[in-house]
């Protein structure tokens, strides 16, 4: 009975320290790093293929899939070993890539060869191939899996593919330079950057129409380096993190009313994030400041600053 109360104490502790493990990518290292979502320390360093850029992890968790850019490649990353253990045919210039439902197919964003390329992972081959608009980067998979989207930087629009016949089927224009997609939970709306615009484009799945903007004024931060990447929700829908790239900021974005609540001031050059699955926290990968900043999402604040390698791009949390 002595016990209880010291049980009782633990079990009211804040659950902070998850066994959740993070990983980034490191484009001018070609390099994974590997962080202990514990210690929040880099606890191994793993060589990939050039250029590493997008990151996904497996849906059954054993694996990542890692976009090397310069190889060629999309790669596959053994996480119980740390080894590439498989290259798959990708295109020209891999930079981002979306997950099937299902797991079993890759989409990546081959931006020389203006293409989207379907990768069915089992077979290790190429599924089909799509040309698309030109430069395109972002990608994003609908939740109920019939649709892909494909960012196209330099034509300012997205591209929706209907996956059952294999067909880009309809453009929508987008905001200057999109960068990356991102869809809400029940499907019903598509969020999608727009890195020279400074905003971010609400698109109603339904109609394929821009039915909003949101715009960004980080107190002190220069207008023209607010440029919009990557894009995150919590876990429970209803806010929005936006790396403002140049801004050196977060910006917490409230989904019901498309209206910005809040900045976090992080490292530079913030490209991508992270949420973790229990929506306390999230981790942002900052280019030019070869470092993760770790953000508290409940205060709001940074709360670590983990050095990685040189010029992190992308973001996965692995429990």
């Amino acid at each position: 009975m002595r016990s209880f109360p010291l049980l009782l104490a633990l079990s009211l502790l804040p659950a902070t320290a998850r066994a959740e493990t993070i990983y980034v990518t490191n484009e001018k290292a070609a390099t994974i790093s590997v962080i202990d979502g514990a210690s929040l320390k880099v606890t191994a360093t793993w060589p990939v293929g050039k250029r590493p850029r997008g990151l996904l992890l497996s849906k059954d968790g054993r694996y990542l899939y890692v976009c090397a850019s310069d190889a060629n490649a999309v790669q596959i990353v053994d996480r119980a070993t740390g080894k590439v253990i498989a290259d798959l045919p990708s295109g020209e210039d891999p930079e981002q890539f979306a997950l099937s439902v299902d797991g079993k197919t890759l989409f990546a964003a081959n931006e020389r060869d203006a293409a989207v390329t379907a990768i069915d992972v089992p077979g290790k081959s190429v599924a089909f191939q799509l040309a698309v608009g030109v430069e395109p980067e972002g990608m994003a998979t609908s939740p109920d899996g019939t649709t892909v989207i494909s960012t196209s930087e330099t034509d300012d629009s997205i591209h929706w593919i209907d996956l059952a016949s294999k067909t880009d089927v309809a453009t929508t224009t987008v905001g200057a330079r999109p960068r990356h997609a991102e869809f809400t939970a029940d499907g019903k709306q598509l969020w999608v950057s727009a890195e020279i615009g400074g905003d971010i484009s609400v698109i109603d799945v339904a109609s394929r129409k821009v039915v909003d903007r949101v715009t960004f004024a980080p107190p002190g931060v220069l207008a023209s380096t607010v440029m919009p990447v990557g894009i995150r929700f919590t876990p429970d829908g209803k806010t929005a993190l936006v790396a403002l790239g140049r801004g050196n900021t977060i910006a917490f974005v409230d989904v019901a009313t498309r209206k910005p609540t809040g900045y976090v001031t992080v490292g530079g050059r913030v490209w991508h994030l992270a949420i973790s699955p229990d929506g306390r926290r999230a981790f942002t990968a900052n280019g030019l400041t070869n470092d993760v900043s770790v953000i508290d999402l409940a205060t709001r604040k940074v709360v670590a600053t983990i050095p990685v390698d040189k010029a992190p791009w992308g973001v996965v949390i692995a429990e």
